[in-house]
């Protein structure tokens, strides 16, 4: 406790948001494995299984756009708190009998869970912000990639939790023991983030929830589609192909994924190296255009690979952990673009109405994996992502070139 109360205001504010956002990521993805792992023990199909998290999705779009006009109104640390308090509750929601557990209800626990998880994303990323002076942008993105290759770091040890907890409490015992620690963690933030973080100062009409910045249009445009490009296959039609192709069983494939997500967060963590931090340069949206385009070859080899027959399992594998690489420098740079181009007052705006279009790009990905896997099978799904990506980098083109 000595040595926090040593660190500068902004670096203990920075430290509880990231806890926050630590302890929600390790209770999200262990809650996905363990529906995952229960519904499929129930005897549900991949497909009725992913139905189950449609919701999620859904009100993750309405969430981040709705989410940031809240933040700018009442405070970031009001809406991380929310999003706290409601993971508590779906995660309480899953604690009842067993014969309640209808699909309905799963449906709209994940709903709640959906809605929880983008208010608290959204008011991480944006207290950033908040948390830098805007003339170190250096720094910026070093913390914007740390939270974010952290988090997602986190969520494939979370799946590996999910796992553990299942196996030693059961499906009812794991689901109350995350309610319970994520409900002390609730409680702590309560006292510990400062009063009307991220508060604009003039209270924002509900007509401006759409963004009026040209640069974030673009941004967020290139966004949908650069997510829409890694759920088209990897939600879906992966975890099908691995088991019905490859014939892993279930424990292998969550491990494999697990351990991508892992490797996924890593990277993006070490990104701002990556793209040239540590030669004193800031990425701006000539960087986004180079390394969009250079992702966007990858699913079509992958593809071209499967087709002439070559060694399916290193093709694809190998050829999804090249894409795990570069897709982590992506997002990592897309991540800390939007921090450096929203407005510091009603920063969450901005941010808000950017992972509004994240959110739609998994949702429209996640409908897509199930229906052109089921159609056409993974090569098409592979192609559809490469066109995706392509589009990502035709619209970062838009962006200003340098950074600012």
């Amino acid at each position: 406790m000595g040595m926090l109360a040593r660190l500068s205001p902004d670096v203990r504010q920075y430290l509880v948001v990231t806890g926050n956002y630590w302890a929600f990521t390790l209770t999200d993805g262990a809650l996905r494995m363990l529906v995952v792992l229960h519904f499929y023990s129930l005897g549900y199909t991949p497909l009725q299984i992913a139905a189950l998290f449609l919701f999620y999705e859904i009100f993750g779009v309405i969430t981040n756009l709705v989410g940031g006009y809240l933040g700018a109104r009442i405070g970031l640390n009001r809406t991380m708190n929310i999003g706290l308090a409601l993971q508590v509750i779906a995660l309480l929601m899953l604690t009842v009998p067993a014969e309640w557990l209808t699909v309905v209800w799963v449906m709209a626990a994940q709903a709640m869970s959906g809605v929880a998880k983008d208010l608290n994303k959204m008011s991480a990323k944006s207290s950033i912000k908040l948390l830098v002076p805007d003339s170190q942008q250096g720094a910026l993105y070093r913390w914007v990639a740390l939270l974010t290759g952290s988090k997602n770091a986190l969520k494939g040890v979370g799946f590996f939790l999910g796992g553990g907890l299942l196996a030693l409490l059961g499906f009812t015992g794991a689901v109350l023991v995350m309610a319970l620690v994520l409900a002390a963690v609730w409680l702590a933030s309560l006292f510990l983030l400062k009063k009307d973080l991220g508060k604009a100062t003039a209270k924002p009409k509900f007509r401006e929830l759409l963004s009026k910045s040209r640069r974030i249009n673009i941004l967020s445009g290139a966004r949908m589609f650069l997510f829409g490009a890694r759920d088209v296959w990897f939600v879906i039609a992966l975890p099908v192909y691995l088991s019905s192709v490859f014939g892993w069983d279930f424990w292998m494939v969550g491990g494999f994924m697990a351990c991508w997500i892992i490797g996924y967060g890593i990277v993006q963590s070490v990104a701002p190296s990556i793209t040239g931090k540590g030669a004193g340069r800031v990425p701006g949206g000539r960087a986004a255009f180079g390394w969009a385009a250079a992702l966007a070859l990858l699913p079509a080899a992958i593809a071209l690979g499967l087709y002439f027959e070559l060694n399916a399992q290193w093709v694809l594998l190998g050829g999804l952990m090249l894409f795990g690489v570069l897709f982590a420098v992506n997002s990592s740079l897309h991540s800390y673009l939007i921090v450096s181009y929203a407005q510091a007052d009603g920063v969450s705006l901005d941010v808000g109405f950017y992972y509004m279009s994240n959110a739609l790009g998994r949702l429209i990905g996640t409908l897509l994996s199930g229906w052109v896997y089921q159609a056409y099978g993974l090569e098409a799904c592979l192609w559809v992502s490469s066109a995706f990506v392509a589009l990502a980098a035709l619209i970062s083109l838009g962006l200003p070139k340098a950074a600012r």
